[in-house]
């Protein structure tokens, strides 16, 4: 998979996308960074890619043509037979990016990240783009970490990156629940103790506790999924009596 960004800060890459597991996979070519500096798009012998918007205001805005001399750069890279390659405006107006959304993401051989940066961009450039993209209700001071986390959470789902076919399924959020709670050695800490059916080797009996315990984590802490998430009529009626017990 190759993910082609368009950025004005193009040395902040690979950054962490380099280190662990995530390198590993870049080192492999199981994914590629291609980044593209916007600069090099810029308009008259400043290559002034952005400008006071008009009617007034504070900051400034991305300029269209940059953006779209660089758009048609990328598009050059990819194969003609790609043309309905998703392109993704990073910008607090689009939808929040979700699991849901790096699985969708995770199945393309292309994807074109646009990176924001200032006051935003031109409305125009808005024209240009398939999907615009929040991380979600806070500013940050531009949109290359926001496209980190993205490919972050993207090649995750890309098989081979985290070096087993079921690595991650069982992440929170991967199946609309948050993830069960995690324990290693020793046993005894501080004297807090690893739950005795972890010690039992019976993974039948562990696999049905962890399931419920994500349940009930989810139901506590992110309700909002439940709507979601793929539960039996027993698991419903489960959390419904789970519920009413943690009222009481």
């Amino acid at each position: 998979m190759r993910f082609h960004i368009v950025s004005l800060f193009p040395e902040s890459y690979p950054g962490h996308l380099s280190a662990s597991v995530l390198g590993k996979g870049l080192d492999k070519g199981i994914f590629s960074l291609c980044v593209h500096d916007l600069r090099k798009f810029g308009e008259g012998p400043h290559l002034m890619v952005d400008d006071a918007p008009y009617g007034g205001g504070p900051g400034m805005l991305i300029k269209p043509g940059p953006m779209k001399e660089a758009i048609s750069d990328v598009k050059r890279e990819i194969p003609k037979a790609k043309s309905n390659v998703p392109i993704i405006l990073l910008d607090p107006r689009g939808n929040t990016f979700n699991q849901a959304m790096a699985d969708e993401f995770a199945v393309e051989s292309d994807l074109v990240i646009l990176s924001g940066n200032y006051e935003g961009v031109d409305e125009r450039v808005r024209d240009m783009v398939t999907h615009q993209v929040s991380l979600g209700d806070f500013v940050i001071t531009g949109g290359d970490l926001a496209a980190m986390i993205m490919v972050d959470a993207i090649t995750r789902r890309i098989p081979g990156v985290l070096g087993g076919e079921d690595s991650g399924t069982a992440d929170s959020f991967a199946n609309d629940l948050l993830q069960y709670p995690q324990y290693t050695r020793p046993s005894v800490f501080d004297n807090s103790a690893v739950p005795n059916i972890l010690l039992s080797g019976d993974h039948k009996k562990i696999a049905e506790w962890r399931r419920k315990q994500s349940l009930l984590l989810t139901l506590n802490n992110r309700s909002d999924l439940l709507e979601s998430a793929d539960l039996s009529k027993e698991e419903i009626t489960w959390l419904r009596e789970a519920e009413v017990k943690e009222r009481d």
